[in-house]
């Protein structure tokens, strides 16, 4: 075999292994499920029941709403991380616009980031420990009015 030829099928051997594992890594993506749940937003100008899938593992917590094309007003995204801790969110592969609601264990609202930008590798933190992140479409928490120190309650955050 000359060495053009090992070059080649070098070349097709390596292109078959990076398809054959972005394939296993595509499936084990679809493969994650969110349970969904129930919430309420307590503002001062109203209730506003959302519904929301829950991501309490960490590969639901990695994935969470990325890849999404949309979110439909009312719905969003409840990460659970178990116990209060200070938490960090970023935009990377999500495609559209966010706000994260940072809430404590205890289910009030400690504070929230509005309208994150699309695939912004940047770090939204919380500015406190928090038990729960929530994400809901850009803008929705300003159209809820909402507050740190509203409340947040359902059977997605009640034990």
């Amino acid at each position: 075999m000359t060495i053009r030829m090992h070059r080649g099928l070098f070349a097709a051997v390596f292109l078959l292994a990076l398809f054959v594992s972005a394939s296993l890594v595509t499936a084990q993506d679809n493969d994650i499920v969110f349970p969904t749940s129930e919430l309420t937003l307590h503002t001062e100008s109203g209730d506003y029941p959302l519904v929301v899938e829950v991501a309490t593992s960490s590969p639901q917590r990695q994935r969470g709403l990325m890849y999404r094309t949309a979110l439909e007003r009312g719905h969003g995204m409840i990460f659970d991380f178990g116990q209060s801790r200070p938490a960090s969110m970023w935009m990377a592969n999500t495609l559209i616009p966010l706000d994260m609601v940072f809430i404590r264990a205890d289910g009030t609202v400690s504070g929230f980031h509005e309208q994150a930008e699309p695939e912004s590798k940047a770090i939204i933190s919380s500015s406190e420990p928090v038990r729960y992140v929530l994400e809901i479409g850009g803008g929705e928490a300003e159209a809820y009015g909402l507050k740190p120190g509203d409340t947040v309650s359902g059977p997605a955050i009640d034990k």
